[in-house]
């Protein structure tokens, strides 16, 4: 019950948190840096953590520049975490190689590639956060359709990220009926996991039915017509070069090694 809350309570924090942002620049400039730091990411090689390490200075001063919770984004990326280790838990088995040794301790190319997936994983992650931070779901959405991707993709994106809430209440309903059916009980038990989220499902079905018939009488005819972005055009410009320029120069010079180099 505490978790359904908490996601609850996270979607509106999150949608209260867009308000009264700078809107100067668009969201489709915000999405083509965010995708071209996701390439630059993905882009290393699985035993270079050093220049990785480097990409990690985009997120702090984007971060840092919107005013954006540390906390509050390492509890939302902690999932990613979490999937990344269990991918790579293999690697330091097939990959024993030792690239490094520090006395008895050695450093294996297995442990390297996968603090390097987790690593890729997390900025991944927290870029995306930080877009939707700032832009939220609609913006996201009325960029795609400025880049021609389906309307049927963005439509079903937007309505499962606005009605995710609607969701969620729902889970939270029928999980508080049955602690009042099952007073004592921790949780709830596995044999009624099935039953559980057969009724879900249905209850989902009976809510979708009823907010499309709401849609099509609010003149609803396959794809929304989004709400307006005030923008200036040329800080969009800006903001696309400037970041565009920064992150292709972290891909390319290892940042905290030439530092390390000049402090030692």
């Amino acid at each position: 019950m505490n978790k359904l809350r908490g996601a609850i309570h996270n979607i509106h924090a999150a949608d209260e948190g867009r308000r009264g942002r700078d809107g100067t620049v668009h969201p489709l400039a915000r999405l083509l840096v965010a995708l071209w730091y996701a390439v630059a990411v993905v882009s290393f090689d699985r035993y270079n953590m050093a220049g990785l390490t480097g990409m990690l200075l985009y997120l702090l001063i984007l971060g840092i520049w919107d005013g954006i919770s540390v906390k509050a984004a390492a509890g939302r990326i902690f999932p990613v975490l979490v999937l990344t280790g269990i991918a790579g838990m293999a690697n330091p088995f097939l990959d024993r190689e030792i690239y490094w040794q520090f006395g008895q301790t050695k450093v294996t190319g297995g442990m390297i590639s996968m603090a390097t997936l987790m690593m890729k994983g997390i900025f991944c992650a927290a870029s995306s956060y930080l877009l939707l931070t700032e832009t939220g779901m609609e913006g996201i959405c009325y960029s795609l359709r400025c880049l021609h991707v389906p309307k049927e993709f963005v439509t079903v994106l937007l309505l499962t990220y606005r009605y995710l809430i609607v969701l969620l209440k729902e889970a939270e309903r029928m999980t508080q009926a049955y602690k009042l059916r099952a007073p004592g009980q921790r949780g709830i038990h596995i044999k009624t996991w099935g039953a559980f989220v057969g009724q879900l499902l249905l209850r989902s079905i009976d809510r979708a039915e009823t907010v499309y018939e709401s849609m099509l009488l609010r003149g609803y005819h396959g794809e929304f017509a989004g709400k307006r972005f005030r923008w200036e055009k040329g800080v969009s410009i800006c903001y696309v070069l400037f970041w565009g320029a920064a992150i292709a120069c972290l891909r390319a010079v290892p940042v905290f090694e030439l530092a390390g180099k000049l402090l030692l």
